[in-house]
């Protein structure tokens, strides 16, 4: 079942870095948001590539048949984990401390606020 997750999740992050990059480009990023919204958007692009290598390894200790995960795989896949609450916290930042696409934010910056 793992494999399937991971299968899944990957397939998922692709999709949605791609609606994030799509919501990033249709964002007034303002001065204090810009250096966050970067290292959310290098953090995803980033995740992306790493969960795909952490599935292939998966995919390759499937074929193997073993009866345990390797100590590695496992430290790569808490690491994985790590990341994904560190890219949550810069997503949170985006939204609840910069206000990035709320109202009252978008209407302050189209009124020559920044």
């Amino acid at each position: 079942m793992s494999w399937w997750n991971l299968a899944f999740a990957t397939l998922s992050i692709f999709i949605a870095v791609i609606f994030g990059q799509i919501e990033a480009g249709l964002a007034e990023p303002y001065a204090a948001s810009v250096s966050t919204l970067n290292a959310h958007t290098v953090l995803g692009w980033s995740l992306s590539a790493i969960l795909a290598v952490v599935t292939g390894w998966r995919y390759v200790i499937r074929l193997q048949e073993r009866p345990q995960l390797p100590i590695p795989y496992l430290a790569a896949s808490v690491l994985l984990v790590g990341l994904v609450f560190v890219q949550s916290y810069l997503g949170s930042l985006l939204v609840w401390v910069y206000g990035l696409h709320s109202i009252p934010v978008v209407d302050a910056i189209r009124g020559g606020l920044s």
